[in-house]
Parts: structure tokens; C-alpha cells; sequence
């Protein structure tokens, strides 16, 4: 499938785009229900969360105090509050519940390799999974810092892609201020170590792939058209990307 039929599907179930002037970078349908009927059965009560993965729901929600217990494990690598001092572990607070649960899925079926993530995973239940989403999801990121170097063209490429490469802008999926977007799967990238996010672009231009989804060939045809240089600018300006606090000037170079 050609990365434009991937792209242009994806950008059709994107849903509005936040205000792009939240962020900085180191400097930095609904339908109308018809009525019930007087002699329709009662509605049946939504299970909780635990109850509907036991019954296989697909619709799993995690609960943030019941993962914080479950994620006690992973704060060896990746923080307690999932922001870890080594930049060979992804941070994961901030990040939304969805795609932590799907990243770890993906190991434990091996669709994703990671030797000792593929063991931590191979008995989590999905209810598991969404709790460590859940409690990872509701801690706050830490900004990084980009290099003020790197910083035109990562932020060129981010906010505006590179239409002679092929490139759409980051931001197209992962937010202007680099949150991602929940709904549709995409990740949230702001803040992340600048050495992982290039990691793992190099590991999706050699050709790796996280699963064998729609989702999952998107970035290896993006990577495949980025150069080293291009692959490091863009790596520093998302860890340099947060949202700016209150009182800021939202400024940019």
C-alpha cells in the first residue's frame, strides 16, 4: 500500500485539530437519540472495567489506582511517575491509555521485539494493560530541551512536513503540541528523550514495523524518506516540544 493511500485514510478519521499556538519548542456527529420506547427494556448497566474484560468486551477501561500498583515494575526503566533518567527508556507519563495498552500487546504477541519487554508482558491481561495505561496517562511529562541548532528545520518538518520528500507534518497526527490523538491511536511524542525518538526512527527506515495494522506502516514509510540530519532535527525539536504554561509568550523561532 503506497504511503499516500495510508496517509490520506488516516487523515480522513482525524478528528479537529486543537489551536496550534499552545505549543513551543525550547523556546520552546453527534446524533440525536430517538426516543425510547414505553415498553423497551431497560438499558443493561454499563459492567466495570474488570468485568468487561472478563466477558471480552473490546471496549476495556483502565483505572489509574489500580495501575499504580501494576506499574511498579516498570518504574525500573521507565520512572515510577514514568519519567525515567536513562534516554534509552521511553517516557511513558503523559502518554495516552490506548497506546500504551496496544504497545504492550504488541510485545506479548511479539508483534513487537523487546527481550525484556516481550517477558513483562506475556502474562498481563488486558485489564492489566489499561491500568498501566490508565496510570501512566494521568502523570504529567517532563519537558526536554531541543537544540537551539537543530531547531529550524525539526520544526519545519514537524509543523510543515517536507512536500519534496513526501513528508506530512508531524503535527497532522501527533498534535500541535504534540499530545497525539488518543482516538485514532497516534502517540504523544512532545517531551520524549530526543535519542529514543531518533532510535526508533532509524529502527522504521531500516524497515521495522510495530505490528501489521494500518497503524503500524505509517511511520516506516515516513522514516524511509528522511535523511540522518533530518531524522536528528526532528528527534530534538520533539523532546524540546511541551505546552506552554500559563503567562508564556507561545513564541517560536
Amino acid at each position: 500500500m503506497s504511503f499516500r493511500r495510508v496517509f490520506v485514510r488516516y487523515m480522513l478519521a482525524l478528528t479537529v485539530l486543537p489551536a496550534a499556538g499552545a505549543a513551543l519548542a525550547q523556546t520552546p456527529s453527534n446524533e440525536t437519540a430517538a426516543p425510547a420506547s414505553p415498553t423497551a427494556a431497560p438499558a443493561a448497566a454499563t459492567p466495570a472495567p474488570a468485568e468487561a474484560a472478563k466477558a471480552g468486551n473490546a471496549l476495556v477501561l483502565g483505572e489509574a489506582k489500580a495501575g499504580e500498583t501494576k506499574a511498579a515494575t516498570c518504574g525500573a526503566c521507565h520512572g515510577i511517575d514514568g519519567n525515567p533518567s536513562d534516554k534509552q527508556y521511553p517516557k511513558l507519563a503523559g502518554q495516552n491509555e490506548a497506546y500504551i495498552a496496544r504497545q504492550i500487546t504488541l510485545f506479548q504477541t511479539q508483534k513487537r521485539q523487546n527481550a525484556i519487554m516481550m517477558g513483562f508482558a506475556a502474562t498481563l491481561s488486558a485489564q492489566d494493560m489499561h491500568d498501566i495505561g490508565a496510570y501512566f496517562s494521568s502523570k504529567a511529562s517532563l519537558p526536554g530541551v531541543a537544540d537551539e541548532k537543530l531547531l529550524e528545520r525539526g520544526q519545519a518538518l514537524y509543523r510543515g512536513g517536507d512536500t519534496k520528500l513526501g513528508v506530512p507534518a508531524c503535527m497532522a497526527c501527533h498534535g500541535p503540541d504534540g499530545r497525539g490523538m488518543a482516538g485514532t491511536g497516534f502517540p504523544q511524542l512532545a517531551g520524549q528523550w530526543a535519542d529514543y525518538v531518533a532510535a526508533k526512527l532509524k529502527d522504521w527506515k531500516t524497515g521495522a514495523t510495530w505490528g501489521d495494522d494500518a497503524n503500524a506502516k505509517i511511520m516506516p514509510t515516513i522514516a524511509q524518506a528522511l535523511s540522518d540530519a533530518d531524522i536528528q532535527a526532528l528527534a530534538s525539536y520533539v523532546e524540546g516540544l511541551h505546552t506552554a504554561a500559563a503567562g508564556t509568550t507561545t513564541a517560536s523561532k
